[in-house]
């Protein structure tokens, strides 16, 4: 896919303020590693029906899930400023990081995240190719840089100022990822891991990704990877509303990957990794919890006798 197209969608969106206010936004700078993010001149609703035209105009791309933070907030009684995740993907561009590094495929499909911050400004922000290719060491993919254009594009379709990048320096390869080995084969590994989320009462499963199949739609080779995205409102709405960035981090996603070997594994982000990345402060007793709750369906997954 040609960076070039994206600029055609400008031609097709419908810049509409949110109100007759014309002065400067208050600009608040938001430090996240890796993470950049720009302030959108139109409404929440506007500046997010432009990112979805966009998105459902390009074939190649497929919306994989919505995630709605703030509905999810409501449903269990708690509050929340309007914070949305869009988790969209291209096989084309993403199956040659997982090709370098399967563990890349924790961190996509892709996500834009939108949200109002504390100034009321509406942002768009994603994970930025600094931040991928520090994570999984992906110096010299040739998708990075069509990818970085594709997101920067995506984001500033309405937006105001400047996009405000935050290199991924102090991240080190592969931070923050717990990987565990499976004492079963891969199919056994993912259904338990299913099984084990759809018998959690407390746990809503949000999207399944399999980017095996996603690769052999356009001819690529990848050993089997799939993806799966869920998430507990109880516990993930108090981290957002303690820092409003996490969203982009959330739902919690596990990789269940099977390496070059054979060998079949579990992969998953550390909350430590989360709450050092968004600064969160606090929270320690839901961490532990959120750890814990982690520990036992990778242990689940794994075939492991408790």
């Amino acid at each position: 896919m040609k960076s070039y197209i994206f600029y055609m969608f400008l031609s097709l969106v419908v810049i509409t303020s949110c109100d007759d206010n014309d002065e400067e936004p208050n600009q608040v700078n938001i430090s996240v590693p890796g993470m950049s993010n720009v302030i959108s001149e139109t409404s929440f609703v506007v500046t997010e029906a432009a990112i979805l035209k966009a998105l459902e105009a390009i074939g190649p791309i497929n919306i994989v899930a919505q995630v709605d933070h703030r509905a999810n907030a409501l449903s269990v009684n708690k509050e929340l400023d309007s914070t949305k995740v869009i988790i969209f993907g291209n096989p084309n561009l993403g199956t040659p990081l997982m090709q370098k590094n399967q563990l890349a495929g924790l961190d996509l499909p892709q996500k834009l995240f939108l949200f109002r911050d504390e100034s009321n400004n509406i942002r768009v922000a994603f994970n930025n190719i600094d931040y991928l290719q520090k994570r999984y060491d992906l110096e010299g993919v040739e998708s990075l840089n069509t990818i970085a254009g594709a997101l920067e594009n995506f984001a500033t379709l309405n937006s105001i100022g400047d996009l405000e990048i935050n290199n991924a320096e102090s991240i080190d390869k592969e931070e923050g990822i717990l990987t565990k080995d499976s004492n079963q084969n891969f199919e056994e590994t993912y259904n338990s891991l299913i099984t084990a989320i759809q018998n959690n009462d407390n746990l809503r499963l949000v999207a399944e990704v399999n980017h095996q199949a996603n690769a052999e739609s356009i001819n690529l080779e990848l050993n089997p990877t799939r993806l799966v995205i869920f998430g507990n409102p109880n516990l993930g709405t108090p981290l957002i509303q303690n820092a409003q960035t996490i969203g982009i981090d959330l739902p919690q996603k596990i990789l269940v990957w099977q390496d070059g070997e054979g060998k079949v594994k579990i992969s998953y982000n550390t909350p430590i990794f989360l709450q050092e990345r968004h600064g969160i402060k606090g929270n320690e007793d839901l961490l532990i919890t959120i750890s814990n709750a982690l520990d036992a369906l990778t242990n689940a997954a794994a075939g492991v006798k408790m």
